[in-house]
């Protein structure tokens, strides 16, 4: 759920940061885990033999308290109890004021079992001091001759405290914890250097961008990559656009200016002067419906249709035909009935600027196609002059006229069909390329999208 839904609080105790919160959900579990873990194993391991030891030594208590009722008198009693407890390393003391009640530190959470365990072991005993010495316990138990007193040292019923395990443990978890932020580090670095790009970009300011990471770190950064070149791209097209129709529009204007400044009252334009100011307005208009097709993306805003791609291709070209385009699908490989993933009305307008461009620089032209299992390729050729092979790269730019020759039989055009061409085959996440070909001996131009 989003922040903003969380209260003040789970606000304030969630890290902002992407690297601290990963490193939260990286070591919170494992923190937590070791710890639960840790905590039971100490706690059932060495409960457990704290009450095996406690009940060992309970055993020797109770042959002490034994061997002293057996006594005929104090002396006797005090005898026995010493020749007994000096072996068994047990301090005896005849009498002894026993204590209120049992003694233990907050603490010391095994001197519970050891309570316990003394008292349901040796019935004799009246109290266990376990806080005035943490060395040594102290057990009070009631003599046929009065309270009688039995130490021992505290690690005799207590397990040692678990100190190297404690070291390993703590030891292993930092050495983890190391290689996990190293690693969480170098997992994130790409995303700071995506997110660096990105604002960098934001002000205007390009920086190298590579991708890397993981692979949908690498899919975001090449997602960027693609918008930026294709934001710069635009920006570049309409820059291009603005000096194409300040530049092309000029001479069309100049002289139509020039032609009416010659007309006046006296002297009216003869036909001659109408025609060619017409064929100057005829060519105005069709500069600015050059940009205009250029310019609009009404088309790309389309979702893409699965079509029949050999039905698609053969109404096209039958379009063509009927406005007397000499244009013929000569051959189809693969399934005519195969279905392609396009935006029909941009790949249209694509093809029907390549057939044009095709009948208008020559005499005729042929179109073939092939659908394999992952593209769609389809192939223009005209037996026109052809593009010179070092002048293809630089026919797809916008803005772009050859050499006359090119357009010999042809009005001058804003030079904006083939970069048309590229932006929907862009578009489409394809390629096109231009270049000589082999059947006709004119320009071969091939679309390839993916399927």
């Amino acid at each position: 759920m989003p922040n903003e839904h969380q209260g003040p609080i789970a606000r304030s105790l969630v890290p902002r940061g992407l690297y601290a919160r990963a490193a939260l959900i990286l070591f919170l579990p494992v923190v937590v885990v070791t710890l639960v873990v840790g905590v039971m194993f100490l706690q059932r391991h060495f409960d457990g033999v704290t009450r095996q030891m406690t009940s060992s030594m309970a055993h020797e208590l109770d042959f002490v308290a034994r061997q002293i009722e057996l006594a005929d008198d104090v002396l006797d009693a005090r005898a026995r109890a010493e020749n007994v407890a000096r072996p068994l390393s047990l301090a005896f003391r005849l009498p002894v004021k026993p204590a209120e009640h049992d003694q233990r530190l907050w603490y010391d959470f095994s001197g519970r079992i050891v309570t316990e365990v003394l008292r349901e072991t040796v019935p004799r005993v009246l109290s266990i001091d376990l806080a005035s010495n943490e060395k040594r316990v102290d057990v009070a138990l009631m003599g046929p001759f009065g309270p009688y007193g039995l130490s021992f040292e505290r690690r005799r019923v207590s397990a040692s405290n678990p100190h190297q395990l404690l070291v390993l443990m703590m030891f292993t978890s930092l050495l983890m914890s190391s290689i996990a932020t190293v690693f969480l580090r170098n997992q994130l670095r790409p995303i700071r250097r995506l997110a660096f790009a990105a604002e960098e970009y934001g002000k205007g300011r390009m920086v190298p961008y590579r991708p890397s990471g993981a692979i949908e770190v690498r899919s975001a950064g090449t997602a960027f990559l693609d918008m930026r070149n294709r934001l710069e791209r635009q920006n570049e097209q309409r820059k291009l656009m603005m000096s194409g129709i300040s530049h092309d529009l000029r001479t069309p204007l100049t002289r139509l200016r020039l032609g009416l400044s010659m007309v006046s009252p006296e002297m009216p334009p003869d036909a001659e002067d109408v025609t060619a100011m017409e064929a100057d307005i005829a060519e105005m208009n069709r500069m600015v419906d050059g940009f205009l097709d250029y310019a609009r993306d009404e088309a790309q805003d389309r979702p893409a249709e699965t079509l029949v791609a050999g039905a698609f291709l053969e109404t096209v070209v039958a379009d063509a035909q009927r406005a007397g385009q000499n244009i013929v699908l000569t051959a189809f490989e693969g399934d005519r009935q195969g279905m392609a993933t396009f935006r029909p009305d941009m790949l249209r307008r694509a093809l029907e600027n390549l057939m044009g461009n095709a009948v208008r620089y020559g005499s005729r032209a042929q179109m073939d196609a092939a659908l394999g299992p992952r593209s769609l390729r389809i192939g223009i050729e005209d037996d026109g002059p052809g593009i010179p092979e070092d002048s293809l790269e630089t026919a797809m730019r916008p803005f772009t006229r050859l050499d006359p020759a090119r357009r010999r039989n042809s009005a001058q055009g804003a030079g904006l069909g083939l970069a048309i061409v590229n932006d929907v085959v862009r578009a489409h996440g394809g390629q096109l390329r231009l270049g000589k070909g082999h059947k006709m001996g004119g320009l071969r131009a091939e679309i390839v999208i993916p399927r």
